[in-house]
């Protein structure tokens, strides 16, 4: 289950920086903190749908799109 989250977390993180959006801008436009999104992105968090869907939507892909 731990390797999912890093992968999932290296999408989001490659999607990210794929559209040049800083982790603090993503943090700010999805309402979660800035410390909690590099947690994700480290694969140190499992996240929610609800997580994955805001963050889908501020990277402007489908949530599919950021699962391993």
């Amino acid at each position: 289950m731990r390797d999912l989250a890093k992968k999932l977390g290296a999408n989001i993180r490659s999607k990210r920086t794929d559209i040049g959006l800083a982790q603090d801008k993503l943090a700010e436009l999805a309402d979660m903190d800035r410390s909690y999104i590099g947690r994700i992105e480290r694969g140190e968090m499992n996240i929610t749908v609800e997580k994955l869907y805001a963050l889908a939507s501020v990277l402007k892909c489908s949530p599919k799109d950021l699962l391993p």
